[in-house]
């Protein structure tokens, strides 16, 4: 059996390609049920509306009637002459059936407007019969009314399959040819009248008839490649799903699958039949099974939906507890009202009932449910009724969360990277499905988050970078290296939709190519504005957000807290939030609580080397911290590395300068600073309350230089050659060398400065601009542990960067080894 929907019978040229998948192979014969042209019940049901209200719609009918003979005119068909009086009889029903709406009333009119709806189907069929050759071809066409019989139930429309039986072999008596080209969407009561099965029925239609002529399988052919593991507007990097099993795909299908009818498979699975999924603008694609067998998934969660516009009613009282037959009450009151229940939640104090409706009923259930227990709520027993809307619900769904523990704890934890509340939890005791009601602002980045939680996609990360100097370009240029295969290899998808200078900013609503997004921040780009850049990076729909600093800006550091509360991570090299005022730090500390949201900056020590993390690793094992010393700039290390008196230290200073090791006015470096405000960083990682104030620190620089214009200072370098000679000289006389080294003690004074050292202590072992450090704790007291290798220069910098980039996407949940499907 094979079904079309409206996108694959839209106009001659789909219904001929449609005619030709399914024809049958020699052993085979087939059924093929139809539904209408695209568009073309939409239409229908605002004719019906015309004609009730006495507004015209004798055009409307004549644009059906045009559409349907031009598709006649533009098919191959052989019996065109036939089809046209077809079509034309059917045009002629039509308007015979809206000049008596427009005069019924009541029952009558209801019927009429019945029978008009399915004109669609009627005439897709007519079409699909010619294009297969029609009775010629060994074809008969079905008016699915003259077999299916239904009557409404309480759940909906169910089949009388026993008269549906006898009917069709009524008609298959008449009828002998092979194959069927049979109407979807519609049907007739017991009492003989034309009905539907609802919107979207011709899915359902197939399978039952799939059920009364036995058919071994059956295609649903649309216009996508199968079920998806999620909505592909909404989640673009959505995975077809192989296979499923009848239960998967009942769940995701009352979940807004859009692909699948909620009621199509039950048919199917009470006979056992096959049901693809499958693509006829891509009839080579395999598309998705679903039966009773399925197939394993990499992931406990096969799939992922979203039920828009939902509300949560709840009802509230102390005096519910314990109290029998209030669940029964209250929704009995809800169906009395016409309002279905999509999920029900009640905590085991039984102080309340919650239970979440679509958003359109919501109003009306409330006053159904406040007349229900009108008494109750006078006598104070019962609070009221509250009520939130503006809900929708992300269902989870796949048979292999069966007994699989923790599949809760990550959809919940993975809701909260992303900054989502959950309002109601349900699941059911067959475990393949867990529902929760979240905001519908929300819906998007909530899809997006889950399914990249259970590695259906990459997780997606949204990045901010600020200050595209050299550390920032650097930075850009790995990561422009590195995405691409980081993508396939980790399942991390970082995404650079902003950047920002000094003075301009760029944002984009797509991902930037890092390799040229510095060249976006020419005069034409926007005025510098970090609100703006914040709120960009924190988009709605994507699930998480970072901003990485690669200036040294200490007004940009002022926003840290404000960006972290917000659920912004941020990565940087920047030192000023970490040596800063305490106060400051102290709110960067709350902030990354209250936003979850984490702050790494390795790179503000040592570069690339793993110095805090080292550190923070002593602490948290519960290790002493006793002291700590080191080099912690690679200039001034190249400098005293390089100072042994054969040449003056203002020639090093000099040719440091041109290497590119200083800074551009090399008194930043000399000052001393940039090391005090590492080693304040380190002392506040152990736990010290350590300011910048608090660290004495020795600048290199005489005081009648500080103040100089920087072509004055260069000019005037010598002044430091006999200072620094003779302390080298003194050095050698005791044996030892000079370094430059910050040192925090056991007692917690903090020093910076140029250091006479012992041969043997492990700064005088560095090379080049080594950063060295030296961490002496109650494990390593005799044997302090030193962490060393280069500590300058902006690719180490920003390989620091990188790495602590990589440790947050991994710690939302990008998986190592992952592969994309």
């Amino acid at each position: 059996m094979h079904k079309f929907g409206g996108s694959s019978v839209a106009d001659a040229a789909r219904i001929e390609a449609a005619a030709r998948l399914a024809a049958p192979a020699h052993d085979q014969c087939s059924v093929v049920v139809v539904s209408a042209m695209r568009g073309v019940t939409d239409a229908l049901v605002e004719l019906v509306e015309a004609a009730r209200s006495g507004a015209p719609w004798h055009d409307g009918a004549q644009r059906l009637r045009t559409r349907h003979a031009d598709a006649a005119r533009a098919s191959g068909a052989a019996c065109r002459d036939k089809l046209l009086a077809a079509l034309d009889a059917q045009a002629q029903a039509l308007g015979a059936d809206l000049e008596a709406l427009a005069q019924a009333r009541g029952a009558v009119a209801t019927r009429l407007a019945e029978r008009i709806w399915g004109h669609g189907e009627l005439c897709s069929a007519w079409l699909m019969h010619a294009a297969l050759g029609g009775e010629a071809g060994g074809w008969a066409w079905l008016d699915a009314r003259e077999v299916l019989v239904v009557q409404a139930g309480e759940i909906g429309v169910h089949i009388d399959r026993e008269a549906s039986l006898q009917r069709l072999a009524a008609w298959r008596a008449r009828h002998p040819q092979r194959n069927v080209v049979a109407t979807g969407f519609i049907a007739r009561t017991a009492d003989g009248h034309a009905t539907t099965l609802g919107r979207n029925g011709s899915d359902h239609s197939a399978a039952l008839l799939a059920d009364l002529f036995d058919a071994s399988t059956v295609t649903i052919w649309t216009d996508v490649d199968g079920v998806l593991s999620a909505d592909p507007r909404l989640v673009p990097d959505a995975v077809r799903l192989d296979a499923l099993t009848y239960a998967e795909a009942c769940e995701l299908a009352y979940f807004g699958a859009k692909v699948l009818h909620p009621r199509t498979i039950a048919p199917l699975q009470v006979r056992g039949i096959p049901l693809m999924i499958r693509s006829s603008l891509d009839p080579a694609a395999p598309g998705t099974r679903i039966d009773s067998r399925g197939e394993p998934a990499r992931s406990p969660v096969k799939g992922l939906s979203i039920v828009d516009d939902m509300a949560v009613l709840e009802l509230v009282g102390s005096g519910m507890v314990g109290v029998p037959g209030v669940a029964e009450v209250l929704f009995a009151a809800l169906h009395g009202a016409g309002v279905s229940v999509t999920m029900i939640s009640q905590g085991s104090s039984e102080h309340s009932i919650c239970c979440v409706v679509r958003g359109s009923e919501a109003a009306r259930g409330r006053a159904a449910i406040e007349t229900a227990f009108a008494g109750a709520i006078a006598a104070g027993q019962v609070e009221g009724v509250r009520m939130q809307t503006g809900l929708c619900v992300l269902a989870a769904v796949g048979d292999g969360m069966r007994g699989n523990r923790g599949v809760a704890a990550r959809l919940f934890e993975g809701l909260a990277q992303a900054r989502v509340n959950i309002r109601a939890i349900a699941q059911g005791a067959s475990e393949r499905n867990l529902s929760v009601a979240i905001a519908q602002d929300d819906a998007e980045r909530a899809l997006r988050a889950a399914h990249a939680t259970f590695w259906l996609s990459p997780q997606t990360v949204s990045v901010g970078l600020i200050g595209p100097g050299n550390v920032g370009r650097a930075l850009l240029a790995q990561l422009d290296d590195v995405m691409p295969g980081l993508r396939a290899r980790a399942g991390v998808d970082l995404r650079l939709r902003a950047i920002a200078g000094s003075r301009r900013i760029h944002l984009a609503g797509t991902a930037l190519a890092p390799a040229s997004a510095a060249t976006l921040l020419g005069d034409d780009a926007d005025p510098c504005d970090l609100d703006a850049f914040a709120a960009h990076v924190r988009a709605s729909d994507l699930p998480h957000a970072m901003i990485i600093d690669c200036s040294a800006s200490d007004a940009v550091a002022a926003r840290y807290a404000d960006w972290l509360a917000a659920g912004i991570h941020i990565v940087t090299p920047n030192k000023h939030a970490g040596s800063g005022e305490w106060s400051r730090y102290a709110r960067i500390a709350e902030a990354r609580v209250t936003g979850h949201s984490r702050f790494l900056y390795e790179a503000t020590v040592g570069a690339g080397l793993p110095v805090i993390a080292t550190l923070r690793n002593l602490i948290d094992t519960g290790d002493t911290l006793h002291s700590i010393d080191g080099m912690l700039s690679g200039t001034l290390a190249w400098l005293f590395n390089s100072f042994d008196g054969s040449r003056p230290f203002s020639a090093l200073v000099r040719e440091a300068r041109a290497l590119g090791y200083t800074e551009p006015d090399p008194r930043d470096d000399l000052s001393g600073l940039d090391v005090a405000r590492k080693l304040v960083i380190l002392a506040r990682e152990a736990g010290r309350t350590l300011s910048l104030a608090d660290v004495e620190v020795e600048n290199l620089v005489p005081e009648a230089l500080r103040d100089l214009s920087l072509d004055a200072f260069l000019g005037s370098l010598e002044a430091l050659d006999a200072p620094m000679q003779a302390r080298l000289d003194a050095a050698h006389a005791q044996g030892r060398g000079l370094r430059h080294v910050a040192r925090l003690d056991a007692a917690g004074r903090a020093t910076v400065g140029v250091s006479a050292l012992p041969s043997d202590h492990a700064c005088m072992h560095t090379r080049l601009t080594d950063n060295l450090v030296q961490f002496t704790t109650a494990r390593y007291a005799d044997n302090p542990l030193v962490v060393q290798g280069p500590g300058a220069g902006p690719q180490v910098t920003a390989a620091g960067v990188f790495g602590d980039v990589l440790a947050i996407a991994h710690a939302l949940g990008a998986r190592a080894g992952w592969r994309h499907a």
